[in-house]
């Protein structure tokens, strides 16, 4: 299984940067890894497709604020994986409507 790597590690940025610093690092590794600089490097174009959705994200305030809270699955946890709450009533009660 790939571990997930955090979208601040891939910009190369604390998790308090401001969107200056975003910005900054982005362009940086833009430059650096782009495809059509980086023709010899294979790897290069996967890196920069990293790089590229990590600013997707932290560029955009309500992503950012959606990714500090919940990480890369972008939700709250599934606190309850069992289906619907009536689910369990009707499970423990009876499901006659």
């Amino acid at each position: 299984m790939a571990s997930v790597k955090d979208l601040y590690e891939v910009l190369g940025v604390p998790h308090g940067a401001s969107e200056e610093e975003i910005k900054r690092a982005y362009r940086r590794l833009a430059r650096e890894l782009h495809p059509d600089v980086n023709r010899h490097d294979p790897d290069a174009e996967e890196r920069f497709k990293e790089v590229s959705a990590a600013y997707e994200v932290l560029s955009d305030p309500a992503k950012r604020r959606q990714y500090d809270m919940w990480g890369q699955t972008g939700g709250a946890p599934d606190l309850f994986p069992f289906g619907d709450l009536t689910d369990i009533f009707d499970v423990f009660f009876g499901g006659g409507r």
